[in-house]
């Protein structure tokens, strides 16, 4: 299944920050992350089609996932 997957801040470095990408039905937004080579414990917000998700999450064909880091700041 095809879904857009966008990604935010430095997760963007050496990636992309838009792509359609092919998954296998059943994928998970984890599943999602950790093919990216992004460590799910670095990732502070995932949402979607704009609506907040969690990681367990199971996508669908035509989906959009946006995955935003942990922002840190003082």
């Amino acid at each position: 299944m095809r879904l857009t997957v966008r990604l935010f801040a430095f997760f963007r470095d050496g990636r992309f920050r838009e792509r359609e990408c092919d998954y296998p039905e059943g994928t998970t937004v984890r599943e999602i992350i950790t093919s990216l080579g992004i460590d799910p414990g670095e990732v502070g917000v995932t949402m979607l089609n704009s609506r907040h998700c969690c990681q367990d999450q199971v996508v669908h064909q035509g989906d959009k996932l946006a995955i935003f880091p942990v922002i840190g700041g003082g």
